[in-house]
């Protein structure tokens, strides 16, 4: 019993994972890092969502300062590396 979720960072990368068939999509970037020099932030990454019915989890740049600001999305979830450590 697997699920299969995928991960997107625009419209385009979206929809290929509702063909695909994935039940959950990692949106990403949604804050700043180094890494990236783009990133959504809450308010294009609402946008986003308003794409699909799937479930959406947030990921990217998630820190102890911006933990907060997910409250203001529809992510279901968070996923992240280095904030976990």
């Amino acid at each position: 019993d697997f699920k299969l979720i995928g991960s997107a960072h625009n419209i385009v990368e979206l929809k290929i994972k509702e063909i695909q068939g994935c039940q959950e999509v990692f949106i990403s970037p949604i804050f700043f890092n180094s890494k990236n020099k783009y990133f959504l932030d809450t308010i294009k990454f609402n946008f986003l969502t308003y794409y699909t019915k799937k479930k959406i989890i947030a990921l990217g740049g998630i820190n102890k300062t911006n933990l907060k600001k997910l409250k203001l999305t529809k992510s279901i979830g968070v996923g992240g590396i280095s904030f976990f450590k």
